[in-house]
């Protein structure tokens, strides 16, 4: 992971919507990858690190739900943000309970979605080095 351009993988299978999610994110200095289904996210999760997760919970063959469940078998530690026009509480809980850090219903400002990827990431990074620290100090 560059400390120059945090990486953010997009799971977005609508293109318009990836498209501006890649052109705000990247302007504001992160590195995007994209994937239009859950098992394209599965594979590129399990292929290289990222600083950030970005799910939308209503997508073709897998619930951004059920992805996030998928990726937390093998990666408790990538911070997951929703991004979804899914605005039901119950969705939100879901995805709190799947293992996400925050959600965003869409449509936000580009500054929200900058500024809440910003604050997870930085969350991530503070909150991992004291999990570890608390682990290695209780062996």
């Amino acid at each position: 992971m560059s400390p120059l351009r945090p990486r953010i993988l997009c799971t977005e299978d609508h293109l318009d919507t990836r498209e501006m999610i890649t052109i705000i994110l990247t302007n504001d200095g992160f590195e995007v990858t994209c994937a239009e289904s859950p098992s394209e996210a599965v594979e590129l999760a399990m292929s290289k690190p990222y600083d950030l997760i970005l799910v939308d919970n209503w997508m073709p063959g897998l619930s951004g739900i059920n992805l996030t469940e998928t990726i937390r078998q093998f990666d408790t530690k990538t911070p997951i943000l929703f991004y979804s026009g899914a605005a039901y509480e119950k969705d939100k809980e879901g995805a709190r309970l799947a293992g996400a850090q925050g959600y965003l219903v869409k449509p936000t400002s580009c500054d929200e979605l900058t500024a809440e990827v910003t604050r997870i990431i930085a969350e991530s990074k503070i909150a991992y080095p004291i999990a570890v620290a608390m682990t290695a100090s209780s062996i």
